[in-house]
């Protein structure tokens, strides 16, 4: 069920910072329940995890409790990545009541969400086994949640597209229009941003052959048909990398990967998720 985490998070401040974001939405100037309970009151918990799941986010969890009881105890049962079963446990805690309850809300929220992205991650994964494609995502997350979203990919098997806007240039139909043509497109590009990965968006075979000859590092192939992609990857040839972009779900993902295309970008990694299910079950000591 378990193993040893293989997967880095981002950086501590990062978390942090959505951590911060997170309580300031939830508790505003304090917990009015949380008050209920005695002061000095210690309590234990069980997290369920209540769906088959991929985990991602228990840096996340762990860092909601531990902002609030830095005594908290943690004890994991399955890290980020593993593959759990309905009704596994995967984490018991011991700290402060007032703090185990005031917390639980934010660290479950991240949890649902970063083991969801995973999971749905791993099952497209799944999709294109056997053969070279790899899956990507896209920028279609949650505002504010990006990083935390893509190490979610990152835990269910897939691999991180851009970042941003600033950390790679995807050239798209009207920047095309703007530049005036594919050619003058990626020039300009090349002039201004000359270390970063370029990539341009293409909507028919005559568009492949224009980006090929402009120099471009990777090429998406936009709403292509399965039998323009095949026969894309028959004139590229290998000499660019190609993704797939547009109509990808479960059902075609495993066709477009037989095609010979290197990568398939898929936004529903990230938009479409539903949440799993966890339940954690509090007894004061």
């Amino acid at each position: 069920m378990s193993h040893v985490p293989s997967f880095a998070p981002p950086d501590a401040a990062q978390i942090a910072v959505d951590i911060e974001r997170a309580f300031a939405e939830d508790l505003g100037d304090g917990d009015a329940t949380a008050g209920l309970l005695p002061i000095d009151a210690h309590a234990h918990a069980e997290l369920t995890c209540r769906d088959a799941a991929v985990i991602a986010g228990t840096a996340w969890f762990d860092a909601c409790f531990r902002r609030l009881d830095p005594a908290v105890q943690i004890d994991w049962r399955a890290y980020d990545g593993a593959r759990v079963d309905a009704g596994t446990v995967i984490c018991r805690l011991s700290g402060h009541a007032r703090s185990l309850v005031t917390a639980e809300r934010s660290a479950l929220n991240f949890l649902q969400l970063l083991s969801a992205t995973a999971t749905v991650t791993a099952e497209y994964v799944a999709a294109v086994a056997g053969t070279a494609a790899r899956v990507l995502d896209t920028r279609k997350t949650i505002p504010g949640l990006r990083v935390a979203q893509k190490y979610a990919v990152r835990c269910g098997g897939g691999h991180n597209q851009r970042m941003g806007l600033y950390d790679a240039i995807l050239i798209k139909e009207n920047h095309i229009i703007a530049a005036g043509s594919i050619a003058a497109a990626v020039q300009a590009a090349r002039r201004l941003h000359p270390n970063l990965m370029l990539e341009v968006e293409v909507e028919n075979l005559d568009e492949l052959a224009q980006a090929l000859a402009a120099g471009v590092d990777r090429i998406m192939l936009d709403n292509f048909e399965l039998a323009q992609m095949t026969q894309a990857v028959q004139y590229t040839a290998g000499r660019v990398p190609l993704e797939v972009s547009g109509n990808v779900d479960l059902r075609t993902i495993g066709e477009f990967a037989r095609t010979g295309v290197d990568f398939i970008s898929v936004g529903a990694l990230t938009k479409h998720v539903r949440a799993i299910d966890l339940s954690l079950r509090l007894k004061l000591d």
